[in-house]
């Protein structure tokens, strides 16, 4: 069937497909890598909560919680010798909360799914409109409207619908999933910070400065 299919018909199931298997590839690198880190800033957490000062070493073991944390010494190390410590509470915050923005947009291949998700049911419509359009001309060729002439030609045409619809139903879902992984890996390094901040806090009104 597809063999027979003229070329814009061909060009259009051949990039639906191509589509899908990108799809199918980056939800699967996505979701094993935010699995990844928000298991590593998981564990890396759990012990932070023990932490009762920064003065002593700080759980390794996830990047992300790193770079909080060399956040919080960078500023740390600007503001020594200020007294006004809310002032560098509120510089932690600021930085933390672009530092957890940054973190989802670091996640490439979201909005390639989304873009699939929305684009390919078009494309397959796309293609069917042009395969039962030079069907309806090869029609008028022949002179003849038997079925057997007409129903190949038709049957190409609604393929790509068909593929356009198998490529855009999961990238949809994947779409979905990503998003709440990311939302709820977002959350737990939003959850990082907050214990940093009250690390910091409990360092300055004992004096230590983190130092």
């Amino acid at each position: 069937m597809i063999e027979g299919a003229g070329p814009v018909v061909q060009a259009v199931i051949i990039l639906l497909t191509i589509a899908s298997i990108a799809s199918w590839t980056a939800w699967l690198a996505i979701s094993i890598d935010l699995a990844g880190r928000r298991r590593a800033l998981q564990a890396a957490l759990a012990k932070l909560a023990d932490q009762t000062s920064l003065k002593f070493p700080v759980p390794a073991g996830s990047p992300d919680l790193d770079l909080l944390i060399a956040a919080v010494r960078r500023e740390l190390d600007l503001s020594r010798g200020t007294s006004d410590r809310q002032g560098q509470l509120d510089r932690l915050a600021l930085t933390f909360e672009r530092i957890e923005a940054a973190a989802g947009r670091r996640v490439a291949g979201i909005g390639w799914i989304g873009t699939v998700g929305a684009t390919t049911p078009f494309i397959g419509l796309f293609g069917t409109v042009w395969g039962i359009m030079n069907s309806f001309i090869g029609i008028s060729q022949a002179h003849t409207t038997n079925l057997a002439v007409v129903a190949p030609g038709i049957a190409e045409a609604l393929l790509t619908t068909a593929m356009g619809l198998i490529a855009a139903i999961p990238a949809v879902i994947f779409y979905n999933l990503l998003t709440r992984s990311l939302n709820a890996f977002r959350g737990t390094l939003g959850d990082a910070a907050a214990t940093l901040l009250q690390i910091v806090s409990r360092d300055m009104s004992l004096g230590s400065g983190g130092d």
